[in-house]
């Protein structure tokens, strides 16, 4: 036995210091192994939905209704199939309503607890007892454990099984115990959520949906190029901060940065004013939602639009000049306004301007920030730096997230995979060395780390720039296309010139000799591996397939954004993968809390693919299982070591 063995055996044996232990531990586990996996939720580019984001989590895609109906079949109407799943979904909410409606409450909690009871038994059948009280809620753990394990049926138990309900609504516990069981029921049916990017941008509450992940019991996040923007802005970058600034000024959100993370953007405002006040700013219109913004800031909101996008396009040419390597240069184009002709060269084509009012730009040194600006910058700089809020949900991103995932035979990632028309990786400049396909991935989210983390400046400036090269350049995964024509968006009416094309990556996802190319890249293989892909909106109005490659690869951005509903015609695609298989959802759009609560209205779902596993998955088939196979080996191991002398029971010792 080697040194290094017996030293791991030896600090293994601290932990199971008898042959009763390991033994007890080795079966434990193998048990374990035989168990259904438990159930994974996809979801992706949520960009600040929070209402249409937290029904889904709340109602797993439909695994709680089909959870329902397994339990109950006929035995229950479908309205009272309906009635529990909106209790389960919004237990707070649907109470203060029974208790508004129902004649006889003690009634309704008996009825109403021994169909959350069913349900969760049915839904904890796949978790170990050890696994299912960690998950109880401290003030009903030992009311629910008994429950749940109690024999009604048995006429010994009965008696005393009723008695704990007649009891929990004596005491006038009730309502508090059936919240308990709805929250435990859905905690119980999704085991772990994947939130495959975008979580930022667009819609008004990227706050709350990442409070509500911090408080997930088992997630991960691949980053999105909206979320790596903000992580560049949270790290110092000057461009990621007005790209943030931009795009919630663009969609009526600044109250996102003023109200929800308390960055002071009056110093923006005071320039806008200063530099932009007679000009009326009608390329800076914005994409608000009548119901939830004050027309009455649109004026002063438009003026900070463009002084904040100028000063981006300033940085971002800075930043290009720097890095000559990130071979950007048709992207500077502030160089390329002839002012007094009102027009701008763009690859090689002269098109009229739509504003030429530009005060803070020095024609002589176009990209450099004025005095103002500059102090601007210093500022909200400083502001970006130290919200605590704000730094507190970049670090969750960091900690749970990262630019891609392999997870039980799945690849999860946003973007793409970075390639060349004839299906080979490109490859990459990265700070003098070259990298293509899982490299890449690598390297810049190393370095994108090195941007929020790391002490040596050099290192972490290096890193800052690298979050924003992840943001827009064309051979960053998160990204996919040839540019980002923000310029033109604003300022050239000609829409030839907003035509942003994909990286080849998407014209060649039915090639399946690509796709099997990129999961091998990955460290997979096999028929049930699959490609689980973010980012492009799927046009299902037009007929759009979200099921790539006879379903080896799965796009499951439909838009979740109210933004781009009308372009994909649906509310976002969803993935559930449980022990049978994988069950693609397409959703409606989510109208509104209240009329869930008070209809029983639910999103509209619409099974896309349903593709069932040969074998039932058991956890000995997922990542997990093969983390507790090596701890089976080790424990057999420390089991011989003490069997044969080699080491000795710290019982046998004293």
């Amino acid at each position: 036995m080697q040194n290094t063995d017996l030293r791991y055996l030896k600090s293994l044996s601290n932990q199971y210091p008898t042959v009763a232990a390991a033994a007890t531990e080795i079966i434990n586990l193998q048990a374990i192994l035989s168990l259904p996996k438990g159930t994974e939720h996809f979801i992706t580019d949520i960009h600040g939905e929070y209402d249409q984001f937290q029904h889904i989590i709340k109602n797993g895609s439909g695994a709680i209704k089909r959870k329902i109906d397994d339990e109950f079949g006929n035995a229950i109407s479908a309205a009272e199939k309906k009635a529990i799943a909106t209790l389960i979904y919004y237990p707070e909410q649907k109470l203060k309503q029974v208790l508004k409606t129902e004649d006889n409450m003690e009634d309704w909690y008996k009825v109403t607890l021994y169909r959350l009871i069913r349900i969760c038994k049915s839904a904890s059948s796949k978790y170990t007892r050890s696994k299912v009280r960690k998950a109880l809620p401290k003030d009903f753990a030992y009311v629910i454990e008994e429950l749940l394990t109690g024999r009604p049926d048995i006429s010994d138990q009965e008696a005393y099984y009723n008695e704990i309900i007649n009891s929990v609504i004596r005491t006038g516990r009730a309502t508090e115990l059936v919240i308990a069981f709805c929250n435990l029921i859905r905690r119980l049916v999704v085991d772990h959520l994947h939130v495959v990017g975008d979580i930022f941008d667009r819609g008004p509450y990227p706050n709350l949906v990442m409070d509500t992940l911090m408080f997930h019991h088992s997630v991960d996040i691949q980053w999105g190029n909206h979320d790596v923007s903000w992580m560049g802005a949270a790290a110092g970058n000057p461009a990621c901060i007005c790209n943030v600034i931009r795009i919630s000024a663009k969609y009526g959100n600044l109250n996102l940065l003023e109200d929800s993370y308390g960055i002071n953007l009056v110093p923006l405002a005071r320039l806008a004013m200063n530099k932009y006040d007679k000009d009326p700013c009608n390329c800076f219109k914005l994409d608000y939602r009548e119901d939830e913004y004050d027309v009455r800031d649109a004026l002063l909101d438009e003026k900070m639009h463009k002084a904040i996008t100028i000063m981006q396009f300033k940085l971002e040419g800075q930043l290009i000049k720097k890095h000559p390597e990130y071979e950007m240069e048709e992207r500077l184009l502030l160089d390329k306004i002839d002012i007094k002709k009102g027009t701008v060269c763009v690859e090689g084509e002269e098109y009229p301007l739509r504003d030429t009012n530009f005060p803070t730009i020095d024609w002589n040194d176009p990209y450099a920030l004025s005095s103002e600006e500059a102090d601007v910058m210093d500022r909200l700089t400083t502001a970006f730096q130290n919200c605590e809020k704000l730094q507190r949900h970049m670090r969750f991103l960091f900690t749970k997230g990262s630019l891609y995932k392999v997870y039980n035979g799945n690849l999860l990632y946003h973007g793409c995979v970075p390639m060349n028309e004839d299906g080979s990786f490109t490859s990459v400049e990265i700070f003098g060395k070259r990298y293509a396909g899982k490299a890449l991935y690598d390297v810049l989210e190393n370095y994108a780390r090195k941007g929020y983390y790391a002490i040596d400046p050099e290192e972490k400036k290096k890193g800052q720039d690298i979050l924003w090269f992840i943001w827009e350049n064309k051979n960053s995964p998160v990204f996919g296309k040839d540019k980002m024509t923000t310029f033109e968006r604003y300022f050239v009416a000609n829409p030839k010139t907003h035509e942003e094309p994909k990286n080849p990556y998407y014209r060649l996802l039915n090639n399946e000799e690509v796709v099997n190319h990129i999961l091998e890249e990955f460290g997979l293989n096999g028929e049930e591996a699959h490609i689980i892909n973010g980012h492009i909106p799927v046009e299902a109005k037009r007929g759009e397939s979200p099921v790539k490659c006879n379903g080896k690869l799965l796009i499951i951005d439909g838009g979740f954004s109210k933004a781009y509903q009308p372009k994909t015609g649906i509310a976002g695609y969803t993935l559930i993968y449980n022990s049978y298989g994988l069950l693609l959802a397409a959703h409606e759009p989510f109208e509104s809390v209240d009329k869930a609560v008070q209809e029983g209205s639910d999103v509209v779902s619409h099974t896309v693919l349903v593709e069932h596993v040969v074998k039932r998955k058991r956890v000995a088939d997922t990542d997990v299982g093969r983390n507790l196979k090596e701890s089976i080996g080790d424990l057999e191991a420390l089991l011989r070591a003490y069997r044969e002398g080699v080491l000795v029971e710290k019982s046998a010792e004293r």
